[in-house]
């Protein structure tokens, strides 16, 4: 029996799409239509939080803001963050089925949870519209969790808790010390972490390293470690109590906390 009584996952870069690819260009592209020039590294600076926070994230950027300013003669408000939104959300529903593959291992690693007896919840940034188009093909590989909250089911998102409260409440999973936040993005390990649960995060499948599997191959060992230290590092600063490559490594960490008792 373990004393772990759920895991509560995140999505893009954690269990599917690995180097979280697919809202990159999408922000991108809903800035170029408002004739703002945004950047991929701008674009992955609020990574985990709830779409229309991470644009207004971009929007309070010194380059993104100062464009602005100076196209429309004002700093961008609450109502510009809107129309953005607007754009972005129907952009991100077309393409994300096409970033939805599983990390490699993960299914494995669900199942090794499953049968520990483990329920497996899940939290995303995303809308459940785009969510709409990520769940049936994640199904189809063999990944269905036993819950979702997206980021426009409850009045608050990441970072705050509420997401991983209304986990405890679908999967009836308590205290929060049993339970284990697996995520990628600092606003999702804060969740975790205001929730009072154990956090994991993953480095190298993450928003923070931003790589294909492939990509990453091609890099020498020293090369990986260099991107895995950052990525933990920015983890462990959003209050990470453990790090891993990817959630295929999961069940060992496991394994290693429940013999440590």
């Amino acid at each position: 029996m373990t004393k772990f009584k759920a895991a509560v996952f995140d999505w893009a870069g954690t269990t599917v799409d690995f180097g979280s690819f697919a809202p990159m260009g999408v922000f991108v592209k809903a800035f170029e239509t408002f004739g703002i020039t945004a950047t991929i590294a701008e674009a992955r600076g609020p990574m985990g939080s709830a779409k229309w926070d991470h644009i207004r994230a971009m929007m309070d950027m010194p380059e993104i803001a100062a464009q602005w300013q100076e196209k429309y003669g004002a700093a961008p408000t609450d109502g510009d963050v809107d129309k953005v939104y607007e754009i972005f959300v129907p952009m991100n529903e077309e393409v994300v089925a096409d970033f939805a593959t599983l990390v490699p291992g993960c299914k494995d690693a669900i199942d090794t949870l499953r049968a520990k007896g483990l329920k497996i919840g899940s939290t995303t940034g995303y809308t459940r519209s785009i969510m709409e188009r990520v769940l049936p093909v994640a199904a189809e590989q063999g990944y269905a969790p036993d819950n979702l909250i997206c980021a426009d089911d409850l009045p608050e998102g990441r970072p705050g808790p509420l997401g991983m409260y209304q986990c405890m409440v679908d999967l009836v999973a308590y205290p929060p010390a049993a339970i284990i936040k697996v995520d990628d993005t600092e606003p999702g390990i804060k969740e975790g972490v205001a929730a009072g649960c154990v956090t994991v995060g993953v480095a190298l499948s993450g928003n923070a390293v931003g790589k294909t599997p492939q990509e990453l191959a091609a890099l020498s060992a020293d090369e990986i470690a260099a991107l895995r230290e950052s990525a933990s590092a920015i983890l462990r600063e959003a209050g990470a109590h453990y790090v891993i490559d990817t959630v295929a490594d999961l069940p060992a960490l496991i394994e290693t906390l429940e013999t440590a008792e």
